[in-house]
This record gives structure tokens, sequence and C-alpha cells, in this order.
């Protein structure tokens, strides 16, 4: 008699799981990248210690890329390999916790729920469509200043353009019979995608809170002895900031224009919604003030009041938690910033261990030999343009900080490049490299899903407006950072 074969539950296949080859293919890529630097004949002048935790590293970076588990869980595993294989003390592997850096961002996650919480980003959202939403353009430069608002207090770009932005897009291009399944994705959605995305990109490299990635760049500088203040990134970037802000809708609007240019409706759909809203509440007023006085504190608290940006969020988190904006459920449900937490801690360890046990300096000793040929101008800008177009490899803003920031500052240092120059440089790009995919950054995935956009569109215009941007931030940027002093 024959037997059937039940095909297996949930439960079972939840337990197969580990066993799946695509499974043990994510594993076991890291795991034989990192075995086999630990076992490579260590360089001359490297200390052991220096080479395995290289050897963690890499093969931590590799696994984050790999994605066999959470990027929490995945730096978590590195942090433990660090401490049982004695290449650190536990103390020195768990020291990345106890950053004020990392709470900075950690704290501004809490803060930004109070945006979303009490309503106030949305409205504030529905404030610029209303006011700027009478043509396409205008509907593009409204979103774009939207994101320009919350981007200083909410370190997620993926919540301001995936949470925020991208609902009130939508919705306006299917008010005007603009969808992505039906062949009218052009006659609006399309254009508000494109200019959305690339106006997220250029927010998240204009505040160092504006991005969860941006304070391990700066942290990675202060390794190096370079100091990158709150107040000194928001200055540098805002002139080429606003200038991208500025030409990018435009030239999508000109390259990859929308059927429909005008849009009164939209402008009356966001008073609608605001109408719908009603007044402010007590709430939203409480999130407003709170949100200017961090402001203040961000820029005048360090040079008068000796206050860095770390304490000015704590005082911001406990003003929303003792008004009852927010609650402690609120904060402990905010798993993106505990997750944050975790991977930022092990990868600020390990990246700062490296420059202290001497790997960094002998690596940049060593690069500034090959491109020492050159003038510091030309060999700076070789390092950007390969720093930059190498995210098309990388699916992860912070993976890419993680694994090449800190070696090409040292580079740029080693063959004459101002410091401070090169540290904001390189850190304004590892914000705008993300423009070029649909896969190189949290937003991406969430507004190329949409469907609005091919992905041929996506990649050719995401190509040219890296140009653009390199242009505009190299060139106008590089005079505004003379005029200050950056170099």
């Amino acid at each position: 008699m024959a037997t059937s074969v039940k095909p297996p539950t949930k439960e079972m296949r939840d337990v197969l799981q580990p066993f799946e080859f695509n499974y043990l293919l994510r594993w076991l890529v890291p795991l034989a990248i990192g075995a086999t630097i630990w076992l490579w004949p260590i360089p001359e002048g490297v200390e052991p210690e220096a080479w395995q935790l290289f050897a963690i590293f890499v093969a931590t970076i590799v696994g984050i890329i790999a994605k066999p588990l959470a990027m929490g869980a995945v730096a978590m595993i590195g942090i433990m390999v660090t401490a049982a294989s004695n290449t650190l003390p536990v103390g020195a592997a768990l020291s990345g916790f106890g950053n004020t850096v990392i709470w900075l961002i950690v704290l501004a996650f809490f803060i930004s729920r109070g945006f979303i919480k009490t309503g106030l980003g949305a409205r504030i959202a529905y404030l610029f469509m209303a006011a700027l939403g009478k043509k396409s353009l205008g509907l593009s430069y409204g979103l774009v200043a939207s994101d320009l608002v919350l981007a200083p207090a909410i370190p997620s770009n993926t919540a301001r353009a995936g949470g925020v932005v991208f609902p009130i897009l939508v919705s306006i291009a299917k008010a005007y019979g603009s969808n992505a399944d039906d062949g009218t994705n052009r006659k609006l959605g399309a254009f508000l995608t494109k200019a959305a995305f690339q106006g997220t990109i250029i927010t998240s490299a204009m505040f160092l809170t504006a991005m969860a990635a941006n304070p391990l760049a700066a942290e990675l500088a202060g390794a190096q002895g370079v100091e990158i203040t709150w107040t000194g990134w928001a200055i540098a970037a805002l002139v080429p900031g606003i200038i991208s802000l500025i030409l990018i809708p435009l030239l999508i609007y000109k390259i990859y224009p929308p059927e429909i240019t005008d849009t009164p409706a939209a402008s009356q759909i966001a008073k609608d919604k605001l109408a719908e809203m009603g007044k402010m509440k007590t709430s939203e007023w409480i999130m407003l003030a709170t949100f200017i006085l961090l402001l203040v504190l961000w820029i005048l608290g360090p040079e008068y009041l000796g206050m860095g940006a770390t304490t000015a969020a704590l005082i911001g988190l406990a003003v929303l938690l003792v008004t009852t904006v927010l609650n402690w459920n609120d904060v402990l449900n905010e798993r993106g910033a505990w997750d944050t937490l975790v991977w930022f801690a092990a990868l600020v360890m390990m990246a700062t261990q490296l420059n202290n046990l001497g790997l960094i300096p002998w690596f940049s000793e060593r690069m500034g030999v090959t491109v020492g040929g050159y003038g510091w101008v030309t060999a700076f800008l070789i390092l950007s343009l390969v720093y930059f177009y190498s995210h098309y490899f990388f699916a992860s803003n912070t993976a890419h900080v993680s694994a090449m920031y800190a070696p090409f500052l040292a580079v740029a240092i080693v063959v004459g490049t101002p410091p401070l120059l090169a540290a904001l440089v390189l850190a304004f790009f590892s914000n705008l490299f993300s423009s070029m995919t649909h896969y190189g950054t949290g937003p991406a995935p969430v507004l190329f899903g949409s469907g609005y956009v091919p992905m041929a569109d996506w990649w050719r215009i995401g190509f040219l407006i890296s140009v653009v941007n390199i242009v505009i931030w190299l060139g106008i940027g590089g005079i505004w950072w003379r005029i200050i002093g950056v170099w």
C-alpha cells in the first residue's frame, strides 16, 4: 500500500531552517573569510591581537552584508568572539556600550517617536503640501522640505521617508490616477518617488543626527584626532545641501517629468487633512517646543553651556517623559534604537581598537605610499571617488562606513589632505552614495518597492544624480568650506 508523505509543518520548518543550504551559505562566507584572515601570516609591523581583531571585524561586516541573522545579532556574536578568543579583555569588548556618540543616536530615535506618536510629523508635511502643492514640482519641494525639517531629530531616514513622506506621496499620486501597476506611474507617482528619495539622501547628509551611521563616521574620525561637532557638521553641509535640495528635484523634473504638472487638488487634499486633524494638540505643542529646545542646545550648548549633544538629547527625552508625550513603553518598544545600540557599539569598539592597536596607522602608511606620488588634491579626489562608487557593492550605509571610512580617512590624512576636510567629505559621501541603487540604504527598498519607478530608470537617474551631487558638494561645497575655515 502506498503511503502519503505529509508536508512539513510550520514547527518542523522552523526547526529545519538552520540546516537549509542558503542559511548555511550565509554563515559559511563570513566564517571562511574571517578564518582565512586569522590564519594568514601576520604582516610585519602588525600586532597579533590587531590582526585577530581585523579578522573578526571583517567577518562581522561580511556577516552584516550576508545577513544570516539580524544585524544586531551578528554584531553581538562578533563581540562574543572578540572576548572568547582573548583578542580583547571582555571589558574592552563591551566598551562601545559606554560611548556617548552611540547614545546620542539612540536618544534621537526615542525623541523621533514623539513626532510620529503626536502626529506633528504628518502635520508638518501637510502644511508644506498645502503651501507648495499646486504644481507637481512644488509638490516635490514640499515633500523634500518636510524631510528637511524632520531630519535633525529623526535619525532613521527610513522612518522619515517611509513612515511620514511616502504615505502622503502615494495618497496624492493615487488621487490623480497615478498607480504603480496599470501603466499610469508616470502621471505623477514616478516623479514624486524619485524626488522624495533623492531628497532624503541629501537631508541625511546635512545633519549629524539625520542618519544612523553619521555618528559612527564622526566617532571614527574622532579616533583619528578629528572632532566633528553637531554644529560643525550642519554648518559645513548647509550651503551644498540647500543647493542640492533646490537643483535635484528640478533636474528630475526635467529628465523624468510627470505627465501631470498642475496639482491644485493636492493642496486641497492637504488642507482637508489638516482640517481633519484639527488644532494642534497639547502634545504636539510640547513636541514642537522640545524640538526647538534641542536645536538651540545642539547649536549653542557646546560653546555657551559646556553641554555636549548627548546631554542635550537626554534633556529632550526627559522633557517628553515628564510631560507624558512619551511613556516608558514607547521607549522600550523603539526596537530600532535598541538594535542600533547593539550593532553600533560592536562596530565602534572594533574600529576604535583597530586604531589603538596600530592596524589603521599601519594600513594608512602603506596606502599613502601607493598614492603618495600625487598631490593631496588629486590623491584625495581618487580616494573619494573610489569610496563613493564602491557603494554599488553595499546594501547598507552602516556596513560601508564601518568597512571603509576609517582606513580611507587615514590614507587621506597621510597624503596631506586637511583632516577636517577629509573627515567631512567622506562623511557627506557616506550618505550621498546611496542615491544610485534600489538597495543602498533603508528608504530605497521602501520607495522602489512601490513599483512606480522601474529599476533601469532608478539606476540611470541615480547615477546621473550622483555625479551632480559630487560636483555640487566638492565644487561649491569646497568654496564654502574654504570660507568657513574647514581647510
